[in-house]
């Protein structure tokens, strides 16, 4: 369930041209593309590895060079994303997954989305399965860590949007590139729910249950060029830190998310302005996607970039603004929970099953977000502490448990269960405990 934007049929709130014509109309326009209502049937994931080029190093999993994008668009063939193949088809694999490629050479599924997690697990893995074949046919290997710890930051596609990325960012500190670069994600979506209610209830709880989540499944402790300091998730502390106002919004006090989102959308920075290539913004000859410091979407829509940009924005560009925001929720249609460390092997079949669970029923939802609620907004010292903080491993603890009784499946139970003994001992992620995901050891096995 990657990031996808449409139109409600009848918004009122763009010309014909698509054209915006108010901040009102941008708001509005944002909660009818952001927050789709219909009664929660489907999930879907997205499973993002670091990518190395030749042998396993003794040195670190990751120590090994990046691969060249030539090599990586000749091993994925007709799968091979137009980022760096403009003519390939970009075929879905036979799972419904696309890949798709981020900034640093990390390389990502995107599954279909599908009606029950276990369907979705089996086809994603099928999916994972087949990706690692076509990449390992060119002496190229995934690799299941969240946060690179073997090598410096390094930019491999060159697509304007990371050029304007890396120019903001790199003017707030490392994190940013970092980011792009090096860390690794599990990332889930649901829908965002039956009713205006619903949809309250069910972000709610997310963004309540996120740094419990945070800590159960953090396994990220090293990320090479990170200032020093203790961390047991470095990407989730790279996100946190890169820009906060495009990555923590104030959801504490959002006592209505469609319209709090809306109007948090438009005050962010815009992170860069569309351009054709080689055309120079007007006024101070930059040639690319960067935009005016300082300036959002609301200053732009309002007249106030008249000089700086040239144009007013339409509703791609809007479209496009709203894919360059990273809460650890982010609104796109469905809620895509992105606060996850990428876990070793099949790991991540885990938090698939646990945000499944959560977001099972109207009951259970309110179950996880009082269960959660003391510890709402404790982001850093998830990332910093994990489970070694006991009120974040005891709610991690509670939380695993209450899924485990709300899985649709027994295997998938017994995995989370599983989860929640090594959650309850202090234990991160392991490469034994996971490798084969939901053949996961039962609950009490020694780890």
């Amino acid at each position: 369930m990657a990031v996808t934007l449409e139109s409600p049929e009848s918004a009122g709130c763009a010309t014909e041209q698509g054209e915006l014509s108010s901040r009102a109309a941008a708001e509005a326009y944002i909660g009818g593309v952001c927050f789709k209502l219909g009664p929660p049937a489907l999930i879907g994931a997205e499973l993002e590895w670091l990518t190395v080029h030749g042998e396993c190093s003794a040195s670190g999993p990751a120590a090994a060079p990046r691969p060249q994008l030539s090599a990586l668009a000749d091993a994925l063939g007709p799968y091979a994303p137009r980022s760096i193949a403009p003519d390939s088809p970009a075929l879905a694999l036979p799972g419904g997954s696309r890949v798709t490629l981020e900034p640093g050479g990390q390389i990502e599924l995107s599954s279909a989305p599908y009606d029950a997690a276990a369907q979705l697990c089996d086809r994603l893995r099928d999916d994972a399965r087949l990706l690692r074949e076509l990449l390992e046919s060119r002496s190229i290997r995934p690799v299941s860590v969240a946060a690179d710890a073997d090598r410096r930051p390094k930019r491999l596609l060159q697509l304007p949007r990371y050029r304007a990325m890396e120019r903001a960012f790199g003017g707030i500190g490392p994190f940013g590139k970092l980011m792009m670069c090096n860390t690794a994600a599990t990332q889930v979506s649901v829908d965002a729910g039956a009713d205006h209610a619903d949809v309250t209830a069910r972000w709610t709880a997310l963004y309540a249950v996120g740094p419990a989540l945070v800590a159960a499944f953090a396994c990220s402790p090293a990320l090479r060029g990170a200032p020093p300091g203790t961390w047991a998730s470095q990407r989730m502390r790279a996100w946190l830190r890169l820009d906060n106002t495009r990555t923590r919004p104030p959801v504490l006090d959002w006592a209505d998310p469609v319209a709090a989102y809306s109007k948090w959308a438009l005050d962010v920075p815009l992170l860069c302005v569309r351009r054709p290539e080689g055309v120079a913004a007007p006024g101070d000859g930059q040639d690319g996607w960067f935009a005016p410091p300082g300036a959002t979407f609301a200053d732009w829509l309002s007249g106030a970039l008249d000089d700086e940009v040239g144009r007013r924005p339409d509703i791609g560009d809007l479209d496009y603004h709203l894919t360059t925001l990273f809460p650890p929720v982010r609104a796109s249609g469905h809620l895509e929970v992105r606060y996850i460390d990428a876990q070793p092997g099949d790991g991540w079949t885990v938090p698939v099953h646990v945000i499944d669970a959560l977001m099972s029923s109207p009951a259970v939802v309110a179950e996880a977000s009082s269960i959660a609620a003391p510890l709402a907004g404790r982001w850093v010292d998830a990332a910093r502490y994990g489970l070694a903080d006991p009120d974040l491993r005891a709610a991690a603890v509670a939380l695993l448990r209450l899924a485990a009784a709300h899985t649709a499946t027994d295997e998938a139970a017994r995995a989370v269960e599983s989860a929640a003994e090594r959650c309850r001992r202090g234990h991160t992620p392991t490469e034994e405990e996971t490798e084969h995901g939901l053949d996961a050891q039962p609950p009490g096995a020694a780890t």
